[in-house]
């Protein structure tokens, strides 16, 4: 039994390895050539090359779930088109032994993809943002259309470049008052945190005075904020890129400042639930091979393949924005196409024995 087990497990796994190394080859090579539209100042081929080299950690942590769906379907199915799966259920092996056995290398990469997602997907995604910002020159006094908004009471903020370690690149201030008007606006080089505060370096600003303008110039300046580069490690990456923990301490920190985080709050259940929809994927893959895809070609399996993980997918993406338009729980979003397909692989197991 134990050889079985292993032989099951080495063919899912094998075709796992090897639907990740077919699907993250194409999406380097995309990547980089996306990259190189973006080349200027000192960003360059070696840096864009770099870049997605970088952020390849949180390319495999996007695209586990589908090589969990697709190697268990295409191993599956290379056992089920050689007959070997009829000679084990034959040899008194039962369903739902062969269900567990193909379901451990899933678990693996449920593991691993909790690790990639929680501590190393968004710690390289951090460094590899700010540094091609920074290359792209952030410290220029221009919005980047890669930059930062965020609001605080009633200033509005914009960074061009956040670095992990608390030193922010192109940093501009606009105040204003209980009417909306336009107080003074800052723009800073730089802003570094030392010593528990914030400073801007080779700052400029321009105060509004009643039809007059006052333009002052500052070395160094103190600048009296809330946020910690904590939170700001928080914004410089998508919200479907963070850790976990990060989604959570930042749409805490939105809560205190009366600002929406139900976009968060989605990231947050959708990253939380994706070992659940990994293992949901996986059953459904089984189930698949068992029923309907059982005596099919290897072309149309892994066409079948596509096509649901692209229905899956899509319904999260859709049900995700509807719940911010709607205004029910983003949990909801993540849920229900969770446990459509759970109900789906059930139900073709149990039509299979």
């Amino acid at each position: 039994m134990r050889r079985l087990d292993r032989y099951i497990v080495s063919s899912v796994s094998s075709a796992m390895l090897l639907v990740m190394a077919i699907v993250l080859s194409l999406d380097f090579l995309f990547a980089f050539i996306s990259e190189m539209n973006e080349l200027t100042n000192d960003y360059q081929a070696l840096e864009a090359l770099m870049f997605v080299m970088t952020t390849l950690p949180r390319r495999i942590y996007d695209y586990l779930p589908l090589g969990a769906f697709m190697g268990c379907l295409v191993g599956l199915g290379a056992m089920a088109k050689n007959s070997e799966l009829v000679v084990i259920r034959a040899a008194g092996v039962s369903t739902g032994r062969i269900v567990l056995s193909a379901m451990k290398p899933a678990l693996t990469v449920v593991v691993i993809g909790l690790l990639l997602g929680e501590f190393v997907a968004p710690y390289t995604e951090k460094i590899a943002q700010s540094q091609r910002a920074v290359l792209q020159g952030a410290e220029s006094n221009i919005a980047t259309h890669r930059g930062l908004w965020h609001r605080e009471g009633q200033v509005f903020m914009h960074f061009n470049a956040v670095e992990p370690n608390g030193v922010l690149h192109g940093l501009s201030l606009q105040y204003y008052d209980e009417s909306k008007r336009l107080l003074k606006s800052r723009f800073a080089k730089r802003a570094i945190f030392q010593r528990g505060r914030w400073q801007l370096e080779n700052v400029v600003q321009t105060e509004f005075l009643d039809g007059r303008t006052l333009v002052s110039r500052f070395l160094i300046l103190d600048w009296d904020t809330e946020l910690s580069p904590s939170v700001l490690n928080v914004l410089i990456v998508k919200p479907d890129n963070l850790s976990i923990s990060g989604l959570f301490t930042y749409a805490k920190y939105l809560q205190e400042q009366d600002l929406s985080s139900a976009e968060y709050m989605m990231s947050f259940w959708k990253k939380l639930l994706q070992p659940l929809s990994t293992a949901v994927l996986v059953l459904v893959a089984i189930s698949f091979v068992f029923g309907p895809l059982r005596s099919v070609t290897m072309g149309f399996r892994v066409f079948s393949g596509v096509v649901v993980g692209l229905l899956f997918k899509y319904a999260q993406d859709l049900l995700g924005p509807s719940s911010l338009v709607f205004g029910f729980n983003p949990i909801y979003a993540t849920l229900v196409p969770i446990i459509v397909c759970f109900l789906v692989g059930v139900y073709l197991l149990r039509q299979a024995r």
